[in-house]
């Protein structure tokens, strides 16, 4: 954890798919010298640029982009990992005389950055390696079903297909013979000693749902299905990581047809609303304390002077003793 001495002030933009967070967050870095560090946990893999909504190569050159795109697709990328990249490159962006301005819509990850983590044990090499064989050797049914036994909370919250999450589990048992839940349960350590400022996008629901809808389809308009079939090209060694990106599922249907543009598109468009309204309910449950805005005017856009008043409230945060 970094010296309290050296805290800093952070911007945090979040808010659901769609709701015109890249581009306020652009307006708002360009004015005041801000790097934007991506807080999207698909956001995240070089193979689906349009599908996952990353900033372009024109917006990256306007100001400083950074955790976009630099992950295969077969990279888990869970909170904690992801946190601690973001920490550093807030330290860094610090050090540089700008402002750290965290964007997406990822909340256990923006939570992750704000509060920290329970401490976790270090697990030797080769107690990791035999956990995974295990696994593979029994199949994860049955190491589900061991874990039960002696983790009864981790693996009631786990699929009993999830190799690796299984696998993670029992080499914590076999190193510590604590369970994952008793180290979870553990007060939280914050990974840097930064103040944040907390922006929420929250629009209208009938809007935010017209928004998703247009976006989608202008993703697939752009390519978004040549991206997904070309990924499918790969080896699979995992269905999680960048597989896991909305609408991947659907467009994947296409690619192997078992599913037509036409039935893939809504399906596609439904599954996104859905996230969206669990986005917004999260953000409005879990960070009460935050600021939140709406856009004032449709298509998920800001007027000047509701840009301007955004601008002033994180002047006031960054100036403020």
């Amino acid at each position: 954890m970094a010296d309290k001495d050296k805290a800093g002030r952070v911007v945090i933009l979040a808010g659901p798919t769609a709701s015109g967070k890249s581009a306020l967050a652009l307006d708002l870095a360009e004015a005041l010298d801000g790097t934007i560090i991506n807080a999207d946990s698909m956001q995240v893999y070089r193979d689906l640029p349009i599908l996952t909504a990353q900033p372009d190569a024109i917006d990256q050159a306007r100001v400083p982009h950074r955790l976009y795109g630099f992950l295969d697709i077969d990279d888990a990328c869970d909170a904690q990992r992801w946190a601690q990249m973001a920490a550093k490159e807030i330290d860094d962006t610090l050090a540089a005389g700008r402002v750290p301005m965290v964007v997406g819509g990822t909340g256990l990850y923006i939570r992750a950055l704000m509060t920290g983590f329970s401490p976790m044990p270090g697990i030797s090499a080769a107690i990791r390696e035999t956990a995974r064989q295990t696994v593979l050797e029994l199949g994860p049914q049955e190491m589900h079903r061991r874990l039960a036994e002696r983790d009864p909370v981790t693996a009631a919250r786990l699929i009993p297909s999830d190799r690796q999450r299984i696998a993670r589990a029992w080499e914590v048992l076999e190193e510590t013979g604590q369970p994952l839940s008793w180290w979870q349960a553990q007060s939280p350590v914050p990974l840097t000693p930064h103040r944040f400022l907390p922006l929420v996008i929250a629009p209208e629901r009938a809007d935010l749902y017209t928004a998703v809808d247009a976006r989608f389809a202008a993703m697939v308009g752009r390519g978004a299905l040549d991206e997904v079939a070309r990924a499918e090209t790969q080896p699979h060694t995992s269905e999680g990581g960048g597989r896991k990106a909305l609408g991947y599922p659907e467009l994947a249907a296409v690619a192997d047809g078992r599913m037509t543009l036409a039935e893939a598109l809504p399906a596609a468009q439904q599954a996104t609303r859905r996230y969206a309204k669990r986005q917004l309910t999260w953000f409005r449950h879990q960070v009460p304390s935050a600021n939140f805005i709406s856009p004032d005017l449709s298509a998920m856009k800001f007027s000047q002077s509701s840009t301007a008043q955004t601008r002033q409230k994180i002047r006031d945060f960054l100036l403020t003793p």
